[in-house]
C-alpha cells in the first residue's frame, strides 16, 4: 500500500478502525492463485481471530496473508476546491481509510478453540444490548454441529498499518469546503466528512503528496 507520511494513521486510530469495521476481505495464496473471502476478524492480544465455513478454500492456504479493513470513503470533486477559482489546477480524488493487517495464517480445528472465538465474536457484535443474543441462547447439540462445519482461522506475527486519506494534502480552505460538501451528501459521504473533522488529525497542508 502507497502511504505518505502525511497519510500515516496512528495506533489509536487504527485500532479504532479495525473494531468499527470488523468485516475484512482477507487474501492469501492458494495453489499458486490469489484467493479472498470476506471474514468478520476482531483483535485478540497480539493476533487476529475468525472462522470461515470449512467448504471456504481460504483455511487451507498457508504462509503469508493479508487482512484488508475498509472504513468509509467518498469521491472528492474539484468543484468543492475554492482554490479551483484561483487557478485550476485541481482533479478529482478519493478519501479513504483502510488498514492492512498482514501475518501469517493459522488454521484451528479444535472444537474448543472454535467454541472460544465464535463466543468472542458474538460478544463482540452483540455488544450492550439488553436484549443481545448469546451462544449458550442455542441448543448445544445444534451449536456443536455447527461448529464442525467450520474452521477456526488466525492472523499471526501481525502487523497493522493504516492509513487516512482526508484531504490533509489540500489547503486548509480546500479542506474546509470538502468537509462542507461532504457534509451535506449521503451517509457515507458524511462519515468521512465527520472523519475530516477529526481535531487530531494531522493537517500539514504545507507538504505537498500524490492522491
Amino acid at each position: 500500500m502507497h502511504n505518505p507520511p502525511l497519510f500515516q494513521a496512528n495506533d489509536h486510530d487504527v485500532l479504532e478502525l479495525v473494531a468499527g469495521y470488523p468485516l475484512a476481505n482477507v487474501v492469501a495464496l492458494h495453489d499458486g492463485a490469489l484467493v479472498s473471502s470476506p471474514v468478520p476478524m476482531i483483535r485478540r492480544g497480539s493476533s487476529m481471530i475468525g472462522h470461515v465455513a470449512r467448504p471456504n478454500q481460504l483455511w487451507r492456504c498457508t504462509g503469508s496473508v493479508l487482512a484488508i479493513f475498509n472504513g468509509p470513503s467518498a469521491y472528492v470533486s474539484p468543484r468543492w476546491y475554492p482554490t479551483k477559482q484561483e487557478h485550476g489546477r485541481v482533479v478529482p480524488t478519493w478519501n479513504y481509510e483502510v488498514v492492512h493487517a498482514r501475518g501469517t495464517l493459522a488454521v484451528h480445528h479444535d472444537t474448543e478453540w472454535k467454541l472460544d472465538v465464535v463466543t468472542a465474536l458474538t460478544e463482540h457484535f452483540e455488544g450492550q444490548h439488553i436484549d443481545r443474543w448469546q451462544v449458550s441462547d442455542a441448543p448445544a447439540d445444534f451449536i456443536e454441529g455447527l461448529l464442525e462445519g467450520i474452521v477456526g482461522i488466525e492472523i499471526v506475527d501481525l502487523t497493522l498499518t493504516g492509513k487516512q486519506k482526508l484531504s490533509q494534502n489540500r489547503p486548509a480552505v480546500d479542506h474546509a469546503g470538502v468537509v462542507a460538501a461532504l457534509n451535506s451528501g449521503s451517509t457515507s459521504e458524511r462519515m468521512v466528512g465527520a472523519r475530516m473533522s477529526n481535531p487530531h488529525l494531522d493537517l500539514r497542508t504545507d507538504r505537498p503528496s500524490n492522491p
